[in-house]
């Protein structure tokens, strides 16, 4: 499954307009919780950015040092797209597994259910790796498997537990109450900090 789900694959889907996760607006739990985050100068990471409405809405609440990445070049277009004439925003196509640096907040939306689940293991210490002193990694997964082959691809909160419990403190993961109308009652809102 690894070597299907790569960047010809991901990119092939967004040139077809292949995109049913893309909710074509900023994910509302996200939102929420961007808006209790205060600290504008934190830097930001959106791995699996896709069109980034969510990096639009962080760049309209003041944010001005966010990174997206996205393994497909068509996304990142997109993103440009979208994203024309704000500052602050830095573009990466390319892998997340092979990214450098450090940053303050990490946001999760539809990337962890779009990578094998081999490779959940690796996104755990890529995370841990990737998170400043006292980081937050914070966003949404699913809350049950699914019966059909993905991507996407579930899981439970007990597998999530384990995965992040052992490089991250989680602070929080709960289902959340103001899902997207398709997705409520089967999403996770999660909140990891790595510990100084």
């Amino acid at each position: 499954m690894q070597g299907e789900l790569n960047k010809e694959f991901w990119d092939k889907r967004y040139q077809s307009d292949d995109t049913p996760w893309s909710l074509g607006m900023p994910s509302p739990p996200l939102c929420r919780y961007i808006d209790q985050h205060t600290d504008l100068l934190a830097s930001v990471l959106i791995p699996g950015a896709g069109d980034s409405s969510d990096a639009a809405y962080l760049h309209d609440r003041g944010y001005r040092d966010i990174t997206i990445c996205d393994i497909s070049p068509s996304a990142i277009e997109r993103s440009k797209s979208l994203m024309a004439g704000k500052e602050g925003i830095r573009y990466i196509t390319g892998d997340f597994f092979s990214l450098q640096g450090q940053y303050d907040l990490i946001l999760e939306q539809t990337f962890f259910c779009a990578i094998d689940p081999d490779l959940r293991p690796a996104y755990a210490d890529k995370m841990a790796n990737l998170l400043a002193e006292g980081g937050t990694l914070a966003g949404l997964l699913f809350a049950t498997p699914f019966e059909k082959e993905g991507p996407p691809f579930g899981g439970s909160i007990e597998e999530y537990r384990l995965l992040f419990g052992n490089k991250l403190h989680i602070k929080s993961i709960e289902i959340c109450y103001n899902s997207v109308a398709p997705r409520m009652g089967n999403e996770l809102f999660f909140i990891c900090k790595k510990q100084s």
